[in-house]
Parts: structure tokens; sequence; C-alpha cells
């Protein structure tokens, strides 16, 4: 397995985010995975559980990739990014071709995804998304049933809200775990409204997966956790993601649950909304093939991540170091040895990393940062790679022991020796809605204490009295006047030790008849001889 070849997960997740439009959608239509796709999302989204994830990903050994798709075909599974549909009438597509090379579409995979990212991310900061927003989905915090209450009172007010020239609201997804809560108690609310039969519905993670294009706008109730788990929902195409501020951080959650209606008003309405396409790793974890026969260095894909803030690989319960080889573009680029590594993307460089020294990112910067735990050589300090680079991470033969990855703190796997992960910049960035320009800086500052300093600086005109007479200095004692000097009235001073004056003259001491630093040790040999203290 080389770097530049691409899973068969990844080419999955492109067959399933690719358009339905045109000669490639047709085609697309009769490959066997997008139709058990299309096939499962037809049955239906209420149920708790769909046959859509483990038919299609159960299976997926069995579909035939090459020899299938046209050139034309070839290429949109290569897209630089996918994203939502509703980005798609703001963003200029031949901008990003153009920055995108035809050399760079036969040299690099990455080039062109981290490429294309970057240009997707800078036209949705500048543009406001105002497209209506029909379908809300709501992600509630796990294990706080006081949020229970709240999402009832939001998916009220969003069913009741006349919008887009009707009489109602628009539709909204809860959890489907609520569907039977007594706090959210569903059946009230439809008894008040016999229409939001049609308009209240549920959400399963496999809905998420496989038509993530139902909902045009989600809205998590909780702090960090709560983004982290919706990014763990969506592992292709992420709908914009607007987070309510209602757990302990809240570094990823910005708006105040307090203003809802006026935020959404605004979100949803002619102001629209600005979206900050955040950067999102690939993860694909791959075992060592030891069967008799097997090739040397022969390995099996296993499981896939999306990951929004870091991709960790640390020892584990093992007494031993960690022991790991990191390649870049199937180039060794170092040996790790240490407690563990941290690779996180620009939002994650807030987190764990930061903790373990790591450098604070700007999420607009496409990077991987490179953070170290508990090094064994001092010199192995944090460090920023290029969001270009196809990384991976072996666990050496000669290892002692083996490792242990996760995945923003989920699905953690133990790594045996000759196992390895590959990291890579994600097709499927997380799009979250902006509150202004400055949100990051604002975040740090409100939930870090970013160079928060208790005292502040005083200015020189607070000491000022603002009277004095006519031809009185402003100042009794001022800087600029020279110390450990005589002045002209020939007043004695002390001498500060501080060299040369600003006029290049030399402080004259009146301690001794010398000056400077001689006049002083002078001074002290002097001291020590009466104390009898003098030694040859």
């Amino acid at each position: 397995m080389k770097s530049t070849d691409i899973p068969s997960q990844t080419i999955m997740k492109a067959l399933a985010s690719a358009p339905l439009d045109g000669a490639v959608g047709k085609q697309l239509v009769s490959n066997p995975f997008r139709a058990g796709l299309l096939e499962a999302d037809d049955q239906g989204s209420n149920g708790s559980t769909s046959p859509c994830l483990t038919a299609t990903l159960g299976g997926h050994q069995t579909v035939t990739t090459r020899g299938l798709w046209s050139p034309a075909s070839a290429n949109l599974l290569r897209s630089p990014c996918f994203f939502h549909q509703r980005f798609e009438g703001v963003v200029d597509f031949q901008k990003i071709f153009e920055e995108i090379s035809e050399t760079d579409y036969s040299h690099s995979r990455l080039m062109q995804t981290a490429t294309g990212v970057r240009e997707v991310s800078k036209q949705l900061q500048r543009r406001p998304l105002k497209r209506a927003v029909r379908t809300v989905m709501i992600v509630t915090k796990a294990r706080d049933n006081s949020l229970v209450f709240l999402t009832r009172e939001l998916t009220e007010w969003l069913l009741r809200t006349p919008r887009y020239g009707s009489d109602l609201g628009v539709t909204v997804y809860v959890d489907a775990k609520l569907q039977n809560s007594k706090r959210f108690d569903a059946a009230s609310l439809l008894q008040k409204e016999p229409r939001f039969q049609n308009m209240l519905r549920y959400w399963t993670p496999d809905l998420c997966w496989s038509s993530p294009e139902k909902f045009d706008l989600v809205l998590t109730l909780g702090g960090d956790g709560t983004v982290l788990f919706t990014s763990w929902l969506f592992q292709r195409v992420v709908p914009p993601i607007l987070s309510f501020s209602l757990g302990s951080l809240g570094f990823l959650a910005n708006f105040e649950f307090d203003r809802y209606r006026e935020h959404l008003d605004r979100a949803m309405g002619d102001a629209g909304m600005r979206v900050n396409l955040r950067m999102r790793f690939t993860c694909t974890v791959w075992h060592a093939d030891t069967s008799a026969g097997a090739e040397k260095g022969a390995a099996e894909e296993g499981e896939q991540f999306e990951v929004l803030n870091e991709l960790v690989i640390d020892r584990g319960p093992s007494a031993y170091v960690s022991n790991l080889e990191l390649y870049g573009d199937d180039e060794l680029l170092t040996i790790v040895q240490a407690d563990g590594c941290i690779f996180s993307t620009p939002t994650g460089s807030t987190a764990y990393s930061l903790s373990a020294g790591g450098s604070l990112i700007h999420p607009s910067i496409p990077a991987i940062l490179l953070t170290p735990i508990c090094p064994h050589t001092l010199s192995f300090r944090p460090m920023v790679l290029s969001d270009t680079l196809a990384l991976r991470i072996a666990v050496p033969m000669k290892s002692r022991s083996s490792a242990y990855c996760s995945f923003d703190g989920k699905g953690r796997i133990e790594l045996k020796r000759g196992d390895y992960v590959t990291l890579e910049a994600s097709q499927y960035p997380f799009p979250t809605v902006m509150t202004g320009t400055n949100e990051w800086v604002e975040s740090v500052q409100r939930a870090l204490r970013w160079n928060v300093r208790g005292a502040v600086q005083k200015g020189w005109d607070e000491g000022a009295d603002g009277e004095r007479e006519d031809g009185e200095a402003e100042w009794d004692i001022d800087i600029d006047t020279p110390v450990g000097t005589y002045t002209e009235t020939g007043g004695a001073g002390t001498d500060s030790g501080i060299g040369q004056s600003e006029d290049g003259d030399q402080p004259e001491s009146n301690l001794t008849s010398g000056g400077g630093a001689a006049g002083l040790k002078g001074k002290e040999a002097g001291i020590r001889r009466q104390m009898g203290l003098w030694q040859a």
C-alpha cells in the first residue's frame, strides 16, 4: 500500500457523494453501491436502524470499481472537495479548477484536495449563504435531561414560525431516542397542531451517513463534545452547523441559546449565514497480512474515519515507550520514540495538542500539526506540516509492543506490529456558521483566557495632577534626568551602575575617587580591610 493509493472506502464515499446529474449521474445510479444507498434511503428514516450502512459496506469488497467508470467519472471520484448542495449557488467552480492545473491532476490527488478545500472555504467566508432553510436537524447533548426541554422549545418554535410564504415553519428532525421521551412529549406537540405530523421527523446515524443532503441546517445544543459527535455522525458530506453554547467550555459553540430566535431569524432570513469550512482528516487503518504466503508488507484495509480534532497514537497500557515510523509521501520523516504522538487539525490545535505543548493555529490555515507526547528526545518539538502531505504512521515489526490509536477520542483501535494508519486532508470539510469575522480570536480569549493579564499597564498621563504653576516642571521626578551624576548646582547623586549617559559621558560617582565598576571595586576592598576580611 502506497500513500498515493486510494482506499476503497474513500472511493465509495466519493460515489455516494457525487451529484446525480448528466451522464456521470446516470453511470453512478447504475453503480450497485449507489443503488444500495438510494434503496436503503427509500425504506424510511424513522426507524432506529437502517440496513444502508451495513448492507453497502458489508459487501464493498465485491464492488468492482476499475473499468466501470468513464474518464469523466474518474475525474469526479477525484473531486477536490465534496460539500453540501446548499453551497453550490455560492461557490464558483471555475475558480476552483483554475487553481488546480492539469499536472496536479496527474501528480497528486492530495494536492487538488487541499487546493479545492482552500478555495471553497475562501468563497464561503466572503459570500453569505441566503438560500431557504426548509429542513433543520437538531443534535442534543447526551445525558443532559435539561436540554431535552430546550430541544422541545426550539422544535416547537421552528415548526410554528411562518417562513417562506407558508403559515407554518420548517421540517424538523430530532434524535430518534426522543420519540418516546416524556420530557420531549412529541404526542402533545402533535395534538396542538395535527399538521406537524408530517413536519416532525427523527434522525438516526444511518440516515446522516446515507442522506446528508436531507438537512439544510444542523443545530447543536451542547458544547464542543456535541459538535465533535456531529462530525462523527456525518462521515461524508456535512450540512452547515450552527452550535449553541450549552456545555462546559463552548470553544466551538459560539451562539447564545437565549437569543436563538434572533440568530435563527438572521441565518434563515435575508441576511443569510457565513460559513467557515474547517479542515478534517481522512484516517484509514491498515492491518498487516499475517496469513501464510502473504507478501512482505502486505496489509488489509480496515476502519476509516473523518476526524475534526485529532488522531492520537499512544503506547496504551504498555510499559515501553512507543516506537513509530512516520512517513510523508512514502519517505521516512522520523522515528517517533515517545509516549505517543498527536496529529491535529487547525480546529484541534486548541484541544489535546495545546495541552501537550502544541501551537495555536487559525482554522483557516490548512495544515497538519504534529505534536509529540512526552518525547524521549528534548529536541523533538511540535511541527506544522503541509496539508498536501500523505502521512503514514507505522508500528515497525521490531517494536517491543503494540500501539493504540483513537480518532477524536473515539474508536480506539490497537495497532499491532506491521499495522499502520494513513492520514490525509479530507475531501469532506466541516462547515460551521460564523458569528463574525473575529470569531476564532474571541473564542480563544473567552474560553482559553489567551493573553489575559490581571494588571493593565498605566499610562504616564494617569500620574499627572493636571495643575502646575508657570515655569514649573510637569514632573518632580522625571526619568529623563541623568541618574548618578553631579548636577550643575553641585548636588551629589548616586551611581546607578548603568554606565555612560545618553550624551556619552561617563557618570562620576560620589562614592569613590574612581568611576563606574572600578570605583565600586576599590571601595569594596577598603571595606573588607576595615572588617579584617581581606585576604592576600
